[in-house]
């Protein structure tokens, strides 16, 4: 079985239009070695009958296998991916056990020797890439680190995100280290991840709102990936989602999971350098309509001088 180098984990749940409108701007892409992996909520809304009869699906899988539809309830969207992510294990693995004849697919190494891994990235329903060479100047970014040096280590390639409701791009840091995880890290809309990392790191579902933020945390600090920065825009993002209007969960569910991550020395000093930054005041900043244009500029032009610098 030959994987392809790019796996699309869309979920769904009653999104009308959206999922079309999602899965459009994945098969619009230049770059054609992926795969799109859809994980329904079991909708209600014949949102799945409208996208099979877009792509001429008569099953859950399309004529090419370009295209697999699950349908199973859960509890969410952290539990959906984690069900897709797991779907996606099984299935690599299964189909190597069956090559190599081997009774226990559990024997099966996810990577062969000299074989490149497959990257995998979480595209919300109602997100769009935000044109159609995204997976290919992704792509030759994963390429050109991996030539230039000579391994493939576990890693996570970010790069921006386009905020819809603001109009503007939201830069990410070109450096992840310790401050940049205390703050924030790039959400999973700006995220490739290496597929041993998502195989061996579910999401942990006790976090409603910051399941990903400590899924990266994770990869970074226990696995010890390597994160990467590509100045590329990957994804429109739509917006005022879960996340965004339960901002005093997020900030509580931050602050658990910072714990078991940094000692709490260090997230003291951390928690007084936010003060006198006006942590409050730039986050204000940056969600608002008339002045996110003018913040985010602004950092995206910091965040390019502390790139140059090292």
């Amino acid at each position: 079985m030959k994987k392809p180098f790019f796996t699309i984990i869309i979920v769904s749940y009653n999104p009308g239009n959206k999922l079309i409108e999602t899965v459009e701007s994945v098969k619009k892409q230049t770059y054609c070695n992926y795969r799109i992996l859809i994980k329904d909520g079991m909708s209600t809304d014949g949102s799945l009958d409208k996208l099979r009869e877009k792509l001429g699906m008569t099953g859950n899988v399309d004529e090419n296998g370009e295209v697999t539809i699950i349908e199973s309830c859960d509890n969410g969207i952290y539990h959906a991916m984690n069900i897709a992510a797991s779907h996606l294990n099984d299935k690599v693995k299964n189909a190597r056990a069956e090559d190599a004849e081997f009774e226990d697919a559990e024997k099966v190494k996810i990577l062969r020797a000299g074989e490149l891994p497959s990257y995998i990235f979480f595209l919300n329903c109602g997100d769009t890439f935000r044109d159609e060479n995204v997976l290919r100047k992704v792509h030759d970014h994963i390429i050109s680190k991996i030539e230039k040096s000579g391994t493939t280590v576990p890693s996570i390639f970010y790069g921006d995100t386009f905020d819809c409701m603001t109009g503007y791009r939201v830069a990410s840091n070109p450096k992840i280290d310790d401050f940049a995880c205390y703050r924030n890290v790039p959400s999973h809309q700006a995220c490739f991840y290496d597929e041993r990392l998502i195989y061996r790191n579910p999401f942990e579902l006790k976090y409603k709102v910051r399941a990903d933020y400590e899924h990266f945390l994770r990869c970074f600090y226990k696995e010890k990936a390597q994160a990467v920065y590509m100045p590329v825009i990957v994804a429109n993002y739509e917006g005022g989602g879960f996340s965004d209007v339960n901002k005093k969960l997020s900030e509580e569910e931050r602050r658990d999971i910072i714990k078991m991550y940094l000692p709490v020395s260090q997230i003291r000093k951390y928690d007084i350098i936010r003060i006198f930054t006006f942590a409050a005041l730039r986050t204000a900043l940056s969600s608002n309509k008339l002045t996110s244009g003018v913040y985010n500029t602004l950092k995206s032009f910091i965040y390019k001088l502390k790139e140059k610098r090292n």
